[in-house]
Order: C-alpha cells, then structure tokens, then sequence
C-alpha cells in the first residue's frame, strides 16, 4: 500500500476508535495532517477567546519547516498508536 493510502485509510480510521483520544492526541495528529496535506502553516493565529483555534493552530505551527512526507510518516505512526491503544 502506497504511503498516500495508508494515510488517507488511516485518517478515516481514527476517527471510530472506540474510546476518544485525549485532547493533545487529537492536536498532534491534528497539526501532523495539516502540515501533511498544506504544509507550512498558512494563516493568522486566532483571536484570544477562540481556544480550541488558538490550541489547533499552534499544534500545527509548532510542524512548521516538517517535509509533509515526514509529517505523513509521523501521523501514519501515531494513528497507529491511537488505533491500537483505543481500538476500533
């Protein structure tokens, strides 16, 4: 399987783990699949009161300068921990 597959199937299995990631879980695969699909971050960072935003652009900023041929293997390796940790 090509490693673009495997990320994409990954992505989408993640997402029906039985048990939720905890919340930094969710923010580095987060900013590892933005970074994997845009590449360096691209945006403003979000107002004060927005802290879900603030936190999600921060977890992906801080990949800033990553390859998304890294990030890809990154997020690939950590959606495996998750799905093996929480089950399907």
């Amino acid at each position: 399987m090509s490693q673009i597959l495997e990320f994409e199937k990954l992505a989408e299995d993640v997402k029906n783990v039985k048990t939720r990631p905890t919340d930094q879980e969710l923010l580095d695969l987060y900013g590892l699949y933005k970074q994997a699909i845009v590449g360096d971050i691209n945006t403003e960072r979000p107002g004060m009161l927005d802290l879900k935003g603030k936190a999600k652009w921060d977890a992906w900023n801080s990949r800033k300068g990553m390859s998304k041929e890294d990030a890809m293997t990154a997020y690939i390796t950590l959606a495996k921990e998750i799905i093996s940790k929480y089950g399907m």
